[in-house]
């Protein structure tokens, strides 16, 4: 994955917050304060999820960020990010918003 590419992804979430990249396993990582909310692997963005936002991803057929380890597949708290964020920054903020989110309750979750 590009450099160029992480960046373009994080220049669509600036309006909204700090965003930044960093390279990890392959891929790389979105961040905001320290919280990962979203995931770039092989040129493709995914979101974080939890419990309150699961169904809103699934509802739109957005899939699991899914990969293998000894032969069975792991699935992460990412989904496909929607493909109308790209062209509309509404609907970036709102995608925004529920990852964010879904990254501060998970991060309450494991600390709380």
């Amino acid at each position: 994955m590009s450099q160029d590419y992480c960046n373009y992804l994080c220049g669509i979430f600036e309006p909204f917050a700090p965003v930044s990249g960093k390279r990890m396993f392959g891929g790389h990582g979105l961040f905001v304060d320290g919280l990962m909310f979203g995931l770039v692997a092989d040129n493709c963005l995914y979101l974080k999820i939890d419990s309150q936002t699961k169904d809103l991803f699934l509802d739109e057929g957005l899939e699991a960020f899914t990969y293998m380890k000894k032969g069975k597949p792991i699935h992460l708290s990412f989904h496909q990010a929607p493909e109308e964020i790209y062209e509309d920054s509404e609907q970036a903020g709102i995608w925004f918003n529920r990852a964010y989110a879904a990254a501060i309750r998970s991060k309450k979750t494991k600390t709380g």
